[in-house]
């Protein structure tokens, strides 16, 4: 996969793209039913399936707080590698780009690559005050030739998959759904200090306590470092408690995937001494 940083760095280079805008914080089931819709719907239109995504989220510049994340940023590309997006365009968010019409983003990309078109959800929408709908592009793709697919997302026991809805299970407490709903376990990146997990910006953690766990060095872009060790972990208010030996050896960063959350009477010794 082509990583691009920022739609200023495009070029002919990286040929005829369809794109999709969007977060993608997760990559939950909904994201990859429409990535897999991307690529299809690219490969009809002899496109390369293309994403173009955010360096932060625009709701910290927007409503001036983000989001918790759901996933970490390299691991969020090494998963649009994995569901066959071929260029990711990671693209700063800031005040100017907030400010940028639709019409003026786009122009951005077509001058620099061939651009076939945009796949998008009836709810989707980019731009200045998220005037870039279906129905606006559309109608500016009709004058300046290039197309819009509209897909439905995806829904699961009647329950639009977003990451919002992921979030909320997160922070009750509810990991079978917020698993179902990401297909995945439910896990955290961060910033070691010693056996302490600590993150630089918000992550969704589950309530407190202590938790079985797979920890293993964080990801990079291109995927997963090394195995993982089985531990028992403990979320507080807003870093992890890892035990000795769980830490990986070298690593400055670690990736934490949570189980079941135990009862008080399951926790180990070191973990019970601790709250003392």
């Amino acid at each position: 996969m082509d990583v691009v940083v920022g739609v200023d760095r495009l070029d002919a280079g990286h040929g005829r793209l369809f794109v999709v805008v969007g977060v993608f914080d997760g990559l939950h089931r909904g994201h990859r039913y429409l990535l897999t819709r991307l690529r299809r719907t690219a490969a009809a239109r002899a496109a390369r399936p293309a994403v173009i995504t955010f360096d932060a989220h625009p709701d910290e510049i927007v409503v001036g707080a983000a989001p918790p994340l759901l996933c970490d940023p390299d691991e969020r590309l090494a998963r649009l590698a994995a569901s066959g997006v071929e260029v990711t365009v990671v693209q700063h968010f800031d005040a100017v780009l907030r400010m940028t019409e639709y019409d003026a983003f786009v122009a951005m990309i077509r001058d620099r690559v061939e651009l076939a078109g945009f796949l998008m959800t009836p709810d989707a929408a980019f731009g200045h005050d998220r005037r870039g709908t279906p129905t606006a592009l559309a109608e500016l793709g009709d004058q300046v030739g290039f197309e819009i697919v509209v897909v439905p997302p995806k829904v699961i026991d009647s329950l639009p998959v977003r990451s919002a809805t992921i979030r909320q299970a997160i922070a009750t407490g509810d990991l079978a759904t917020a698993r179902r709903l990401l297909g995945r376990g439910v896990a955290v990146t961060g910033e070691l200090d010693g056996s302490t997990l600590r993150f630089p910006i918000p992550v969704a953690l589950p309530p407190e306590g202590d938790y079985r766990a797979a920890v293993e060095p964080a990801w990079t872009a291109t995927g997963r470092v090394a195995p993982a060790r089985q531990a028992v972990v403990r979320v507080t208010a807003d870093e992890l408690l890892l035990p000795p030996g769980s830490v990986p050896r070298g690593a400055s960063r670690a990736r934490v995937a949570f189980g079941g959350r135990l009862p008080e009477q399951a926790k180990p010794a070191i973990l019970r001494r601790s709250q003392k």
